[in-house]
């Protein structure tokens, strides 16, 4: 078994789960509304961080000046999209972020039919 001593004078992990507990936890109050967060839903700042806001919200608020998935988010902090996403619904709620659906695959145009446009344009 570890020694207690040796446990308290170990360095922190910046992934180690004591730290995204930590971060995961900052909102204990569950949210007003549910907000259905995938990998792929984007999220884009509306306001500037707080200077009182936690280092993880307020990174999330800089990098989302254009549309960012919540993949990307997660991968750019470094952080397990299940923490990202309890992030986000806070930053939801404070609205300090919007959250919008990706494009459906099924709305968007047929590949044949930009194709033929693109080689309709190119014989102009």
């Amino acid at each position: 078994m570890k020694d207690p001593e040796e446990a308290k004078l170990r360095p922190w992990e910046e992934g180690g789960p004591e730290r995204l507990y930590i971060l995961a936890s900052a909102d204990r109050n569950p949210p007003e509304k549910r907000v259905p967060l995938d990998v792929v839903t984007l999220i884009v700042s509306r306001s500037e961080a707080g200077s009182g806001m936690q280092p993880e919200r307020a990174a999330i608020v800089g990098i989302c000046d254009y549309p960012l998935s919540v993949a990307e988010i997660s991968a750019y902090l470094k952080l397990p999209v299940s923490v990202v996403t309890v992030l986000l619904t806070g930053l939801l709620e404070s609205g300090h972020v919007e959250a919008r659906a990706s494009i459906p695959a099924k709305s968007m145009p047929d590949v044949e039919l930009l194709e033929a446009v693109m080689h309709g344009l190119q014989n102009l």
